[in-house]
């Protein structure tokens, strides 16, 4: 039986109610699955290796996994916001089948050169801006002092650093997912420095 899946675009608040635990944040495109551009059909799906075992390391490891992603497409006009919704959930589905779980999906759907007018906007979720990581922290009680985010690209590490929570920069050429992830989870006992600071 598939569990419930929550995908949330900026701005869409939810109630909490749960324990208070670290987060890790985690880019989608080039960190979870392979990043081909634009990916938005399910059957386009490729996971990094070692993801699903990344994030049921984080899972066994008692953090919340939320995923924050831009996905300009929709203000581009590549595909309907509803897409990202069906990618996600068939992201849970064939990490579920793996025994990984990802608590939360958020995405930020604006692009300043959108095609869609009222997504042709400056916001404050899309990244390197923290707004996603903020909504989040509203959603769930976070435990900021021992919560990360995983990117692969430099905004991902600004958006870490303006939410004052560590940056783990990714390079698939250089590192696998699952070692990162221990490596981030050792770390995660430290004081946070910079965000930028290498583990």
């Amino acid at each position: 039986m598939a569990e419930a899946i929550e995908t949330r675009a900026c701005g869409q608040a939810e109630g909490t109610g749960r324990p208070l635990r670290p987060a890790a944040f985690l880019d989608r495109d080039g960190v979870l699955n392979v990043d081909h551009g634009y990916a938005y059909k399910p059957e386009d799906l490729e996971l990094i290796p070692t993801a699903a075992a990344a994030v049921r390391l984080l899972n066994e490891a008692g953090y919340y996994v939320i995923v924050v992603t831009n996905q300009s497409g929709v203000a581009r006009g590549y595909y309907p916001e509803a897409a990202v919704s069906v990618f996600n959930a068939h992201m849970q589905k064939v990490l579920l089948a793996d025994g990984a779980r990802i608590d939360a999906f958020y995405y930020c759907p604006h692009h300043p050169e959108g095609k869609i007018k009222e997504l042709a906007i400056r916001c404050r979720c899309r990244k390197p801006q923290p707004g996603m990581l903020e909504q989040a922290a509203r959603d769930w009680p976070i435990d900021r002092s021992r919560s990360f985010l995983i990117g692969d690209k430099d905004i991902d590490m600004e958006a870490a650093q303006a939410f004052h929570i560590r940056g783990v920069k990714f390079d698939i050429a250089t590192s696998t997912l699952i070692e990162l992830v221990r490596k981030a989870l050792t770390a995660s006992a430290e004081p946070v420095r910079n965000a930028q600071d290498p583990i």
